[in-house]
């Protein structure tokens, strides 16, 4: 009689974070749609992300557990990594059931960029461990190279004497490495330190890039591979989802797309930070000047400010709201109607960046958005704010890349004035590129691959691929 045959199933542990979740998501959904591969994800908690999920996908909620014996300033990064670690059990429990239940076993067990300590707990358990990587190659190596650059420099980052120069990666100055490498007295740098050592642990990276983009960083990793020092990395992306037709965009986005159809082709500047972007009070007052001054048309994303305290001497509001149209300069809304949209719900990113109407994108720069922007060709102004957000600009606005302008804030305050605002915008619409410096305007800047607003460039020539 006849072995039955089970379907491999896959078990991705993900942290918190859309950014992180819908990578994860693509990638599962694209696995059960090309070979028949199921998957658990696990999280750290709920996701909007995982709201709807195609038949293969399922999901699994580790038990919260406190952290507020952490400094309250403790740094983001180290909140997460502290509750990666203080799941450990419960992660091993959860594995040992699905081995045990699963018809399949586990086939394979994936960590998420920022939760490699679990590799170990898998190890143990003899089952294939892979970290899966939602940025870009080159990050992975800056990360990869942290202990490194710990054991053989002691000055800040943003002071080392020369750029970081790493096989097959851009040169990269100090201050565009992530921001947890930062500053090594706190406590968050040795735990990135950890984390690179960590990664060690896998039998593979599954990195959402592909050839076309990291050629070069992809070759060298090869090398690097091949001598023993990683483990093989694998590209698997741009995992970016297709966009659905106006007429089946979610309702609260609807809004957004019927004002796109009402503008001319390649008009529109979209203006988003991601699920997570905000600006302080002065930054987004100072934006929103300088989209009034640009003449360009636009949809404008807004977030509440990082620093609503101080939205009452900036905006003359109270600051006591969560609406963020409460916190744009008086007047600005009515003055700009009938060239530009702000809103403040869910916007669809990918069905925006795929109309016709859109010539442009301000962008904080993360990975997922990036590639957004490089599926759709839509030339994007690079305005990165934390994370490894500024490394991804520096790809962007490189010759290779040639898809952004990029931002530099004043050093004496962080604020790209509203005067800079405006010409970039300008600029970026214009269908040029370059590097925009904030106190000395256009560097460099020249007609662009990224094309004229209206021409848009199609998806990458490249195959993505699947494990």
């Amino acid at each position: 009689m006849a072995q039955a045959v089970h379907a491999p199933h896959v078990v991705v542990l993900t942290s918190p974070g859309v950014g992180h979740v819908a990578p994860v998501v693509e990638l599962a959904t694209r696995l059960a749609a090309h070979h028949g591969v199921t998957t658990t994800v696990v999280t750290y908690g709920s996701s909007p992300a995982l709201a709807s999920l195609p038949p293969g996908l399922s999901t699994a909620v580790l038990p919260a557990v406190a952290v507020d014996d952490l400094p309250s300033d403790a740094h983001i990064v180290t909140r997460i990594l502290t509750v990666v670690h203080r799941t450990l059990p419960h992660l091993r429990a959860l594995l040992r059931s699905l081995l045990a239940s699963t018809p399949a076993g586990v086939t394979a067990f994936l960590a998420d960029m920022l939760c490699p300590a679990p590799l170990a707990v898998a190890e143990d358990l003899r089952v294939p461990r892979y970290v899966f990587y939602p940025s870009s190659l080159m990050s992975l190596c800056t990360l990869l190279y942290t202990p490194e650059l710990a054991r053989t420099t002691s000055c800040e980052c943003r002071d080392l004497p020369g750029p970081v120069l790493l096989p097959g990666c851009l040169p990269l100055h100090g201050a565009d490495l992530v921001d947890p490498v930062q500053e090594r007295a706190n406590p968050v740098y040795e735990l990135l330190v950890r984390l690179g050592l960590d990664y060690l642990r896998c039998d593979g990276f599954i990195v959402n890039t592909f050839d076309a983009l990291e050629h070069d960083t992809l070759e060298a990793f090869k090398e690097l591979s091949d001598k023993g020092v990683y483990a093989p990395a694998y590209a698997v992306g741009p995992l970016v989802r297709s966009p659905v037709s106006s007429a089946d965009v979610a309702a609260g986005g609807r809004r957004c797309m019927t004002w796109l159809d009402e503008q001319p082709d390649g008009s529109v500047l979209y203006v988003c930070f991601g699920s997570g972007g905000t600006l302080s009070a002065v930054q987004t007052a100072e934006l929103a000047a300088g989209l009034e001054a640009s003449g360009q048309r636009f949809l404008w994303v807004a977030r509440v400010p990082n620093d609503m305290d101080k939205c009452a001497s900036y905006f003359g509001g109270d600051g006591d709201h969560d609406d963020p149209l409460g916190y744009l300069p008086e007047g600005f809304v009515e003055r700009t109607k009938a060239v530009g949209l702000v809103v403040s719900e869910w916007a669809p990113q990918v069905e925006i960046l795929g109309h016709r109407a859109v010539g442009g994108f301000v962008s904080h720069c993360g990975w997922n958005s990036a590639l957004e922007a490089m599926a759709a060709g839509v030339p994007v102004l690079a305005w990165p704010l934390f994370a490894e957000q500024r490394m991804n600009a520096v790809k962007l606005a490189s010759e290779a890349v040639g898809l952004a302008l990029r931002v530099t804030p004043r050093e004496e305050d962080g604020v790209v004035p509203r005067e800079e605002v405006a010409k970039a915008a300008r600029e970026l619409m214009a269908g040029k590129k370059g590097a925009v410096a904030a106190g000395g305007g256009a560097e460099g800047v020249g007609a662009g691959r990224a094309g004229a607003p209206g021409a848009r460039r199609r998806r990458p020539d490249v195959e993505v691929c699947c494990f």
